[in-house]
């Protein structure tokens, strides 16, 4: 029996003698470009993920790139805890730092093992491992490698120990071999088995991941016992295994995973992560903790009103100096009803949001100023579909208002009424130099429900159109990016006398509680100004202010169009508007923007009972005098119709039901009425029954001086009664 055993072993140890010659003599004729520097492999690695950092540095997001496998970012020798190191060389190499590639001891034993007809034992060092992993031909192919390949294998590995260092070679192994399922690499395998960087590691979960480099798929059985054998070939103290079994249970019940690790920002990663030349980080200018506070705000508020059929929302905050995007909160997440779509780039109806703007041309073309009286009273208008009445949010008409008062409590009627004075074509105009691109060229396709925000526009639009008034009237574009170049030149679109009167307007308090009262979600313990929208049928509702550094806006409504159950935009996107604005003022203060040169303060008084007096802000030039706010006070006006009004008649709506208004101002009832030459009565508050043709309108006084004269013009056939 002896002698049978003889023969095999010795021709084992020659034919390892032979090997071990001509391995050495072969490698040193291995070109050296047959081997990348370590340096070239750690330059070529890329992770799965692409990273997206915020403006600190911070990993906010990552985005899976790479589906073939699951890799995180190249890990250092350093970073990798000494546990873990001890482990894989325990159970992968034990004489890795005595040979030069290739283990003799261990192919010795392999070959004998063969010879013997026993199980083979594998002799890979981790150098030829790492030579694997780097040549694609060495890789096996549903079997055992052919002789030539292990013949090719140790002659790079020798060669391959010396070109790197033992360093080198151990963490490029750590970084390349596959430990479960798609888990590739140290900090793949660490993170998402353990939740755990690699350096933090412990010595039970070091010998679970050791023990899954050589059988990635085995059983949780099977890899506790395989740890508890590992362990006991280590120079450790503790050599009992009950530990075990918890933390491979937690190890394998962790699933492999596909998804990333960081989840904050998802459209703004899919915005500057794909498409991507490289797997370097990028920087973006959003905060971690405050786009963390956007996102809880919208999901928390947006529970709140759950139950009146609201799903879906988002948040953008910018700093009003250099435009960064500092939150960008494109949807509600898993309360969405569509994750994936960008609230924040989406387009929806702007509602009252856009009365700003409109208000802010009649200003810097003097047709009106903050102390003007505009009329809140019933208006018809002839469009295309017939005609159009634009009514209030609370469903009431508040008679004679001034701009301010219009704006802040964001009145209808006056909103169109001046839009008939500014003009819808140069109205649309405005919109698109304020970056409102997806408005159509001719104003003539909104008509006159332009004023109250027919128009479609994305948050990212308006948010930056209401910088642009915290700027004082100057747009410029906003950047996702520190280096993002502008793309457009900065433009002026209001006067700085304008945007300050708008902002002083939109900042006040007592203006507003018109319609809103005077304990609101829009009111801050700091200067902000603001305006809420809500859009026809309560689809879409926003809050968009701005304060001294920061504007933001908030958007509230479904992505299906569906409307939602009573919200509007002081109930829905209000309190998000409001909680975010408070916490970016948490220690910053915001004070109110003071005037420039081209306003002047006057004190106004009103024609009682319209508003009270008060010190108003006028562009230079426009306050009126003493003379003209007496006269005001005495002179009785037309409020309904209006010069220009249309009236069209339909032969199948009763007579009774198509009367027209006549109103005048309170206080009127001495006057008398004149139509087309003919008295027809006297009062503030007059109906009449429509004749078709042009028709001149006039208010008299006792002396019969005519006091004020409208015409308007009656279309159509009359009904009949």
């Amino acid at each position: 029996m002896i002698c049978r055993l003889r023969w095999p072993l010795g021709l084992a140890a020659l034919v390892a003698a032979a090997v071990v010659a001509l391995t050495a003599i072969a490698a040193r004729r291995v070109p050296a470009s047959h081997l990348p520097s370590f340096a070239a492999v750690r330059a070529e690695y890329l992770p799965s993920d692409a990273r997206l950092l915020d403006r600190h540095g911070e990993v906010i997001h990552e985005l899976r790139v790479d589906t073939t496998r699951r890799r995180f970012e190249w890990t250092t020798l350093a970073d990798v805890s000494p546990a873990l190191q001890a482990a894989v060389i325990a159970s992968e190499d034990r004489r890795f730092y005595h040979h030069h590639g290739v283990d003799w001891s261990a192919l010795l034993a392999a070959v004998a093992q063969r010879a013997l007809g026993r199980p083979l034992r594998g002799a890979s060092t981790i150098s030829m491992q790492v030579v694997t992993a780097l040549d694609p031909s060495l890789r096996r192919h549903g079997g055992p490698r052919t002789l030539a390949q292990k013949w090719r294998q140790m002659r790079l590995a020798w060669a391959l120990e010396h070109a790197w260092s033992k360093a080198e070679v151990f963490e490029a192994y750590l970084n390349l071999v596959t430990f479960r399922g798609e888990l590739q690499g140290v900090a793949a395998a660490a993170a998402v088995l353990f939740d755990k960087s690699p350096h933090g590691i412990t010595e039970p979960e070091a010998l679970i991941l050791a023990v899954l480099v050589r059988a990635p798929n085995a059983a949780p059985a099977t890899v506790a016992q395989r740890a508890c054998v590992l362990r006991a070939a280590l120079p450790a103290a503790h050599r009992d295994c009950d530990d075990l079994g918890a933390t491979v249970a937690q190890a394998l019940h962790a699933p492999a995973g596909t998804g990333p690790r960081v989840v904050l920002a998802p459209h703004v990663a899919h915005q500057l992560l794909r498409p991507a030349a490289t797997r370097e980080p990028v920087r973006s200018t959003l905060d971690a903790a405050l786009q963390r506070v956007a996102t809880d705000a919208l999901r928390r508020n947006l529970l709140a009103v759950r139950q009146r059929r609201v799903q879906d929302g988002a948040v953008l905050v910018v700093d009003n100096a250099d435009g960064d995007v500092l939150a960008y909160v494109g949807s509600s997440s898993e309360l969405s009803s569509a994750r994936y779509v960008d609230g924040v780039r989406a387009r929806r109806q702007a509602g009252s949001t856009l009365k700003p703007f409109l208000y802010g041309m009649a200003l810097d073309r003097r047709l009106l100023t903050p102390a003007s009286i505009l009329a809140d009273t019933p208006l018809e208008l002839s469009v295309a579909g017939g005609l159009y009445r634009p009514r209030d949010y609370d469903e009431q008409f508040h008679g004679l208002v001034t701009l301010r008062t219009a704006l802040a409590a964001s009145l209808n009627v006056p909103a169109v009424r001046t839009l008939q004075l500014v003009g819808v074509d140069a109205f649309a105009a405005q919109l698109r130099r304020l970056g409102f691109a997806g408005l159509a060229e001719a104003g003539d396709y909104y008509g006159p429900p332009l004023a109250l925000g027919s128009g479609d526009v994305s948050l990212w639009e308006l948010t930056n159109a209401y910088r642009a008034l915290a700027n004082g009237g100057v747009w410029r574009p906003l950047r996702l990016t520190p280096t993002e170049p502008a793309r457009d030149a900065e433009q002026r679109v209001y006067s700085a006398g304008a945007a300050f009167l708008l902002s002083d307007m939109l900042a006040d308090r007592d203006s507003r509680s018109v319609t809103f009262g005077l304990d609101n979600p829009l009111v801050t313990r700091f200067w902000s100004a603001v305006k809420t929208g809500t859009s026809k049928e309560m689809r879409d509702n926003w809050c968009v202010g701005y304060s001294q550094r920061y504007t933001v806006g908030v958007w509230v409504g479904n992505f299906s169009g569906e409307p939602m159950q009573d919200v509007s935009g002081i109930t829905g996107a209000a309190p998000i508007w409001l909680e975010v604005m408070s916490w970016l003022h948490r220690d910053t203060p915001s004070a109110a923007p003071q005037p420039p040169p081209a306003v002047v303060g006057r004190r106004v008084a009103f024609p009682h009972p319209i508003e009270a007096p008060r010190r108003e802000w006028f562009l230079a030039g426009t306050a009126p005098s003493e003379a003209a706010i007496a006269l005001a006070a005495q002179r009785a006006a037309i409020i309904a119709p209006v010069t220009g009004t249309v009236v069209a008649l339909d032969p199948d709506i009763p007579a009774a039901q198509q009367r027209v208004v006549f109103e005048a101002t309170a206080g009127t009832n001495e006057h008398h009425w004149v139509l087309d030459g003919v008295a027809i009565g006297s009062g503030a508050l007059l109906l009449w029954d429509p004749q078709p043709g042009t028709h001149t309108l006039a208010l008299v006084g006792e002396d019969q001086r005519s006091l004020d004269v409208v015409t308007f013009v009656v279309k159509g056939t009359r009904a009949r009664s």
